[in-house]
Formats: C-alpha cells, structure tokens, sequence
C-alpha cells in the first residue's frame, strides 16, 4: 500500500468516529442530514471492510503506526484476515440494523444515531488494535454506546435490564484493568506481539503470577462473551432492548470472542514455552456448559425476543469448545460458525419485530384460533369447496425467513449452520485411523442436542406465531424493514453456495492465528523512518 491507501487501515475507526461528532453538532434540528450521515457512514464501512479484506488476505499483515512512533513504544493497528473479517460482519450486522432502524426506532428517543456510530467506531477498533491497553479503551467505547443504545427507546423493562447489564460489564472492566496491570508488572509491556515474544522467558517464579493475570483477564473477556455462568445478564438485555439496538448488541459477544482467540493464541501458543495450551480445557468446558445452558433456555422461554438471546449464548458456547480444542481445522470451522451465526441471529433479532406485529399478547389460543380458521357449522360448508387458504403475501414472506432462521440456528441442511458444525466436528472425530478423543464425542453430543433444541423451540414459536395465535391484522412491512432481513439471510445463502472459498480463506486465518509469526514479525518489525539529517 502506498500513499493514501496507507491509511485504509484507521479507516474504520476516523470514519464513524466524525460522523458521530458531527451528528451531535447537527442536533436534532438537522435529522434529515443526520440519517443521511448516518448511512453514508454504514456504506462506507461496508465499501471499507471490503477493501481491507482484499488487502488482508495476504500472508503479510499491514501495521499502522499512530504518530510514526515504533510498535514498541506508541500504539498500533494491526489489519490481519481475522480482524478483516471482523471489520465485515460488524459493517453489514450494522448497515442491516441502522437501515431496519429507519422506519421508526432512530426517532424513539435522543442521540440514537452517534450512538450508533461511537458502537461500530468501539467495535471496530477493537478488532484492530495491538494492545492490550488500547483493547481496554476500545472496550469501554463500544460498551458506553451500547449502554446508550440498550436504554434507547426508554420503558421500565429496558431500565431495569440495562441497569444490570451496565454493572456487570463495569465489574468485568474492572477485571480486565487488573489483569492488564498484573500482565504489564511481570511483562513489561502491553503490546500484544512483542508479549508473546517475551512469555518464553518469563522467569518461573513469575510465572505463575502471570497466568494469574492472563486468567483474569480471560474472566472479563468470557464474561462479554457470555459464559456461562457469566452470561445471565444477555437474554433479559437483548429481550428488552430496541430491535435496532438488540441486532448489532448481538455481536458484542463475538468481541469476547475475538479477544479470547486473540490473546490466547499469541500468548498461550506453542512457542510460549512452559505456558503453552494454559487454559485451553478450561475454555472448552465453559463452553460445553454455556451450549447446556442456552440449550435450556431455548427449551424454557416462549418468548421470542428471548429466544433469540439464548441462542446467541449456544453460538458463544459452540465457538468456545472448538476454539479450546486448539486445532487448527478446528477453530477453521468455528470462524465459518461465527460469520454464519452473527448473520443468522442478526436477522431473527429484526424478524422477531415484523412476525409479532399485530398480535395480541396474552389472547387465548383457542379463541383466536376459532376467530382466525372458523368453527361454526355454516362457515364448514361454505369450506368445502374451497382450495386452500390464501396467504398473504408478507405472510408468506415472514414464514419463509423465520424458516431459513430455523435452519440456520439448528444447523441443519443444507444452509451454512449445518455446514460450520460439520467443519467443526470433522477434524475432531478424526478419519478413523486414530482413536477419537472423549471430548470430541462430548463436543458432537452437545451440537446434535442443541440443534435439537433449537429445531423444537423454533418449531413451537412458529405454530404460535403463524397458525396458533396469528395476526389479528395483515402486518403492515416497509421495505426499508424487511430489505436487511432478507440481506443477512442471502448472505447466509451465499456462504452455503460459496462453502469452498471461504473455508479456504477461515482455514488460512486459523493457520495464521495458531503459528502467529507473521503477525510477530509484522508488528515488531515495523521501525520508525530513519530522522532527516539536520540541514
């Protein structure tokens, strides 16, 4: 990259980040300039991200030195193929979320629109930075909006769940300046490649009192990737919060995520000496346990909202136990799972809104359903000639999306949640020459029975919603809400029809990730240009 290209990589952050000032300059007496703002704002990120993961996919990493100071002793931005597809899915989950808002949410309450630019500008800076200290402040900047947003709309529900919700994520930002600063007394340093290469000699009596901090610091990242038993503040929020802001909170957990594969990874690799693997297994059970209990919760609720929160904690915990398992084609298959899953949830979030549009909450099934298909002896014989109901059109739409939704949260065929599990699995169940290890057939037990659960929670709300209790009026749907649905769900379909491209590209950035020396090389090697001599 040369020239003005050099600064492709701060892109990301420099571009919501001034849309956002500026729509708080503009007020609310310029909305017309601040919407449009706002989604020139998400296009471009799109048109951005997309950039970056062409330059990305490359076995070089880019580094962006802020203020021409070396890696070492300023702060950096490393674009890699894993932060490139980070950067992608948070662009289109927003684009799809701030387009869906346009219809009514973006007026239901103040500064919702640079909150939602100071959300992607903390997002996608934390799939960019170098550092753990820089994580940290990116960390609070998404989490400040998301307070903001997860209030939007006000309402004693949403008062409630954000309220918990804040103290939770203050205590885990608690946690994470502790292990930070445990981290930096023993390591000496916050940038995260030049760490790595200092754990091999860490000296043993300080070594214990650094995996300490490191396992702290993976405290406060599985409590926002919603672990279990740390997760119990996602459902209650994401059920209360807006749709707009429910859709692109659902991603926040994939920060915790990212953080964990990150870190751990470049720390705890196979060059960190007597620390190599510390706290994969432990990872791997939080996240078997975190499938149980979302697998439960999906059984439990009937409420979709909540349904759909639950089912973001079965994704957390299904890329926890691959990631633990430490392979390669392992976490390959658990980045297809990701992108397919932050799609997948993302559009059921916005199509809880247009299925329950126009029901009646708490009406009695039966009654409802005599009023809706009849029971009357008369009306029987003015049915028998009859051919068939007829479904409205945004009916039918509405059914074919919470359908292909189905699909892809249990992972069935043949769209790309069967396939991410199937990625999953194959590596661990072996080729049958080896003996396949207890976990590996724990791991499959719990993805066959959470898919099961998913298939009859999804089942049952869609007997609720479309047959038992159904509209009491053909639900009005604008364009501009149903378009993002089906946007997220064709992108679903293009993943499945693209399988082969893009497990190419997830098994490269699994490979880079597990043998990490080009994004140690990249960073630590980036030096400051030579001073001009004095004239």
């Amino acid at each position: 990259m040369t020239g003005w290209m050099d600064h492709l990589t701060i892109a990301p952050i420099v571009l919501p980040m001034l849309v956002g000032i500026a729509m708080i300059l503009a007020g609310d007496r310029f909305r017309h300039a601040t919407v449009a703002m706002g989604l020139a704002s998400c296009l471009g990120l799109v048109v951005l991200a997309v950039l970056l993961l062409g330059i990305a996919d490359a076995p070089v990493v880019r580094v962006y030195r802020l203020g021409d100071w070396p890696a070492l002793f300023g702060i950096v931005l490393v674009l890699d193929r894993l932060s490139a597809l980070m950067l992608l899915l948070v662009a289109i989950l927003g684009l799809a979320a701030f387009t869906f808002s346009l219809a009514r949410w973006h007026r239901a309450g103040p500064n919702f629109h640079p909150l939602f630019q100071f959300q992607l500008m903390g997002l996608n800076g934390a799939f960019l930075t170098g550092d753990l200290f820089n994580l940290f402040v990116f960390f609070e900047v998404m989490l400040a909006a998301s307070y903001g947003l997860a209030l939007h709309g006000s309402g004693t529900a949403r008062v409630r769940a954000g309220l918990h919700y804040i103290i939770i994520n203050l205590v885990a930002s608690l946690l994470f300046l502790v292990g930070v600063s445990v981290i930096y007394g023993i390591g000496g340093t916050l940038n995260m490649a030049d760490l790595a290469m200092r754990m091999r000699d860490v000296a043993p009596e300080d070594r214990a009192l650094l995996e300490a901090g490191a396992a702290v610091l993976g405290i406060a990242f599985l409590t926002k990737a919603a672990m279990w038993p740390l997760g119990f503040w996602l459902s209650p929020t994401y059920a209360a919060a807006s749709t707009p802001a429910a859709a692109v909170l659902s991603i926040l957990s994939k920060v915790g995520i990212y953080a964990v594969l990150r870190v751990w990874l470049l720390l705890f690799g196979m060059d960190a000496g007597e620390s190599a693997g510390f706290g994969g297994g432990w990872i791997t059970l939080g996240g078997l346990l975190t499938i149980a209990f979302g697998s439960i919760a999906v059984l439990a609720t009937q409420n979709l909202s909540r349904l759909a929160g639950a089912s973001v904690m079965v994704s957390s915990g299904t890329l926890l136990a691959a990631i633990g398992t430490g392979q390669v084609a392992a976490t390959a298959g658990a980045l297809f799972y990701l992108a397919s899953s932050v799609l997948a949830i993302g559009a059921f979030f916005l199509l809880i809104e247009l299925v329950e549009r126009g029901r009646e909450v708490g009406a009695d099934v039966l009654a409802v359903t005599r009023e809706a298909f009849g029971s009357g002896e008369e009306e029987e014989e003015e049915d028998e000639d009859a051919v068939g109901v007829v479904i409205p059109g945004s009916v039918a739409i509405l059914g074919l999306a919470f359908l292909t939704c189905t699909l892809l949260l249990a992972g069935l065929p043949p769209l790309s949640g069967f396939l991410a599990k199937f990625a999953i699995l194959s590596p661990l169940l072996g080729s049958g020459t080896a003996p396949v290890p207890p976990m590996a057939w724990v791991l499959l037990a719990a993805l066959v029975l959470s898919g099961l659960a998913a298939v009859v929670a999804m089942v049952r709300a869609g007997i609720d919603v479309f047959w038992a209790s159904p509209a009491q009026r053909i639900p009005r749907i604008r364009l501009v809400e149903i378009a993002p649905v089906g946007l997220l769900l064709l992108l679903c379909a293009a993943l499945t029809a693209g399988a082969g491209p893009v497990m190419r590209y997830m098994q490269d950035t699994a490979q880079a990730l597990h043998a990490p020396g080009g994004y140690l090389g990249g960073v630590l090697t980036m030096q400051a240009p030579p001073a001009e001599p004095p004239r």
